[in-house]
């Protein structure tokens, strides 16, 4: 009885030629029950994946009462549909075998009705080449073959024609829905022993308007995606507010297992060109399709998308040869340290841990490649997602070591080069607001913080998120602006070690020659209300560095706000003193203030240059080598006692 578990086909496939312009494969269509009926007890069946999934014979299989249908396995990579039903009733018929436990699979995998390989992706297709993975029959669905005889495996490719190669037995389902992809996706219909006519619809998933959370988590995204870069997308919310968001970038190119609808429309909108691409340049390289009907007819003979297994599409080497390889992962919860608790459950398609640390591989080898972790700040019950410990959660990524950026929509916490103190803070700043108090003091008692950490409750509902912009100055170089957070204390730090002792002078007119902790914490700890804060920051390397401050503090004795701001002296004389001098005054108006204060020593001419350049008058006293500067807003705060 079990000699069929391990017997090969033992007749030769005809030769494609043979069937060439003619109808002679049609002679190989039969009803269901007719491919049902070569079954025999044991066999291992394979079964293609997602919305290839060859329906009409899977749910012949499952009502079929034939004695014949009995301990059979099924292998599918990816199980999407309702077509396998998961409970026990099916116990005696068959067992199914993934290698994905999200979607439908993770609660039948927790109850013992599923068995889980654990594999990553691109090592799959070796377990099949060296028969690991035994294939008795194959069911595959198919688009109809074209003159010449060729079918298109379609939406799926993954391991297939590794599948057929090793099955003794190769059903075809021709559905006249399935779109006729282009890449390594051909197979001929010699390849067949039948073919069944399909009388189930192609599996489709609708597309959901993502909630506005990941609009925002998107925008952020988006603006550490530069032009050129490569871009790897799931289904899902997060990569539907993202694909809106990248359509004004330029010739991106995509690298990615999954085409969606998200990144149809970013394809049609003219920022995906693969142009810059190094593997498979000029293609959008997918393994898989999953979504609408409108996407299943662009794909259709679409030469723009490539199709390739998994072993090519997964593999980091390949990955890698792209520049700028961005891989982007939805989060379920983060701690404070950098770890990682990735998406399980009914419902997830996402990348589990093995896929991601190929994707973490590829982008490690990717020259400017980046890995983004992405969460909203709260779960859909209302909890943080950010915490002190994720030591209860399963589906942990644990090499957080090589993480560069976890997004929130409150910002991008930068993690590359930063002490485990330095996350925290940063991952504190894009945690709820609401969440931050009890992190921090969690944090300070688990010696994570430093004890004297200084945090103001109110700061984090007040922080001026519609202050974020980016400018490009002279010599290409590019400064995104934004309000200063408690996790710059570190960059501000070396900011300050940069400048010279003559600019140290001219912007604390003193010789100041340390600035520890306590000091700098209180500077980057600003209630945004008295005291407003301004940084330009570039990213060198997946890394912030801070190259300019500005910042107003409230008069107590008056409507006007002492002002200072100070550039990293390799980047001055690009205007960017004065872009930063008149965001700060259109701050200040929109908060009410009427007018700065300034103090400018007298030999410091550059600064008092910026000064001048005020959309506002500037009056000047001198005093014992000082300008005292007074730029009303109005002309009424000109004639205010002591500033005429």
């Amino acid at each position: 009885m079990f000699n069929i578990l391990n017997h090969r086909k033992a007749k030769k496939k005809g030769s494609p030629l043979s069937v060439t312009n003619s109808t002679d494969w049609q002679k190989k269509i039969v009803v269901p029950e007719d491919v049902l009926e070569k079954i025999e007890p044991g066999m291992s069946i394979f079964l293609s994946t997602g919305v290839a999934e060859p329906r009409t014979l899977i749910k012949h299989l499952m009502t079929s009462d034939k004695s014949n249908l009995k301990d059979l396995e099924l292998i599918q990579l990816i199980s999407l549909g309702d077509a396998i039903p998961l409970d026990e009733r099916y116990s005696q018929k068959f067992r199914l075998k993934t290698f994905f436990s999200g979607w439908s699979a993770s609660d039948a995998i927790t109850a013992g009705t599923i068995d889980l390989i654990p594999c990553r992706f691109s090592r799959i297709p070796r377990l099949f080449r060296t028969g690991a993975i035994k294939v008795d029959a194959a069911f595959i669905q198919i688009t109809p073959p074209d003159e010449a005889g060729f079918c298109s495996l379609g939406t799926a490719v993954d391991v297939t024609k590794l599948a057929m190669e090793q099955a003794s037995l190769v059903a075809g389902v021709i559905n006249t829905e399935m779109p006729r992809t282009l890449g390594d996706t051909f197979v001929h219909i010699s390849d067949f022993d039948y073919l069944v006519n399909s009388t189930e619809k192609l599996l489709y998933f609708p597309r959901c308007p993502a909630p506005e959370v990941y609009e925002k988590i998107a925008l952020n995204i988006a603006s550490v995606i530069e032009d050129g870069s490569c871009i790897s997308f799931f289904p899902g919310f997060l990569f539907e507010a993202l694909g809106k968001q990248l359509n004004r970038k330029r010739d991106l190119g995509v690298h990615s297992v999954m085409m969606t609808d998200a990144l149809m429309d970013l394809i049609k909108s003219g920022a995906i060109t693969n142009r810059h691409k190094i593997s498979f340049r000029g293609k959008s390289l997918v393994a898989y399709a999953q979504g609408t009907p409108e996407l299943m007819k662009w794909l259709d003979n679409n030469p723009l998308v490539e199709f390739q297994g998994i072993d090519v599409v997964t593999d980091p080497r390949s990955i890698g040869l792209n520049h700028g390889f961005m891989a982007i992962i939805p989060a379920r919860k983060v701690d404070v340290t950098g770890g990682i608790a990735l998406h399980g459950g009914k419902g997830n398609v996402t990348a589990g841990p093995g896929e991601v640390q190929e994707l973490l591989a590829g982008a490690t080898q990717s020259r400017g490649g980046r890995i983004i972790f992405a969460l909203p700040s709260r779960g859909n019950e209302d909890e943080p997602n950010i915490l002190l410990s994720i030591e209860d959660y399963s589906s942990q990524f644990s090499n957080s070591e090589s993480l560069d950026m976890i997004v929130t929509e409150y910002g991008v916490a930068y993690l590359a080069g930063r002490t485990v103190r330095e996350r925290a803070l940063a991952l504190i700043d894009v945690a709820h607001p609401d969440d931050r108090g009890s992190l921090v003091q969690q944090a300070k008692e688990a010696n994570i913080l430093y004890r004297d950490q200084i945090y103001l409750t109110e700061s984090g509902h007040l922080y001026p998120e519609e202050l974020a912009r980016t400018h490009t100055f002279r010599d290409n170089v590019t400064v995104r602006f934004r309000a200063i957070r408690p996790s710059d204390e570190g960059d501000m730090r070396r900011l300050f070690y940069r400048f010279s002792d003559q600019a140290v002078y001219y912007r604390y007119f003193s010789p100041i020659k340390t600035m520890p902790h306590m000091k700098m914490q209180e500077y980057v700890n600003v209630d945004y209300k008295r005291i407003m804060s301004i940084v330009g920051v570039i990213e060198e390397s997946g890394v912030e560095r801070i190259i300019a401050e500005g910042r107003y503090v409230v008069s107590d004795d008056g409507p006007l706000a002492d002002t200072a701001f100070i550039v990293d002296e390799a980047f001055q004389g690009r205007g960017m003193a004065t872009f930063l001098f008149e965001l700060l005054i259109q701050t200040a108006q929109k908060r009410g203030i009427k007018g700065f204060k300034a103090d400018v020593l007298t030999a410091n001419n550059a600064m008092m240059k910026v000064f001048e350049k005020a959309p506002f008058p500037v009056q000047a006293l001198v005093s014992e080598g000082v300008y005292e500067l007074t730029i009303p807003f109005t002309s009424d705060v000109s004639r205010a006692p002591g500033h005429g």
